[in-house]
């Protein structure tokens, strides 16, 4: 089942349920899936994204509500940061589950040896696999800072 057909059951799931905040999180993902629609819509291409652009929409959204909770926790706002937490678990019931730090040091090493990186230089290559590859499953701001690391220390 597409990531898409699953976010439409969860909603009408959520409907009959009653659930009201993880119907608005799931209309809320399904709105900003719309958009990303319409924006990759061309004259020649009228297909939907795919459900690797919707995993890193997905990932989009969780950072930014980590960045809001963060906002709010330094504003004195714990009940509007407990509900941006809320809609962080909600979201990430979608996504795959997350690499650990050593899974994925051990994906960053393949990659590097299977790309032939050998400098700094060859990051936004190494980069491109593993966004490829892994989308939804690695936070790629440690995988940056790994691939940095292991890059460097050659």
């Amino acid at each position: 089942m597409s990531l898409r057909a699953q976010l439409t059951d969860a909603m009408k799931e959520a409907m009959k349920s009653k659930d009201a905040k993880r119907l608005a999180t799931v209309r809320l993902v399904l709105a900003a899936l719309k958009d990303r629609d319409i924006a990759a819509r061309t004259e020649t291409n009228k297909d939907l994204v795919s459900d690797d652009d919707i995993l890193t929409l997905l990932a989009k959204m969780i950072k930014q509500r980590e960045e809001s909770a963060t906002a709010f926790d330094a504003g004195n706002r714990p009940e509007m940061a407990a509900g941006e937490r809320e809609e962080i678990a909600i979201i990430r019931t979608f996504m795959p589950a997350q690499m650990d730090e050593a899974a994925m040091k051990d994906a960053v090493a393949k990659t590097i040896a299977e790309a032939g990186a050998t400098s700094i230089k060859d990051m936004g290559k190494v980069m491109a696999v593993l966004k490829e590859r892994y989308a939804g499953q690695m936070d790629f701001s440690k995988a940056s800072a790994a691939t940095k690391e292991a890059l460097s220390g050659k």
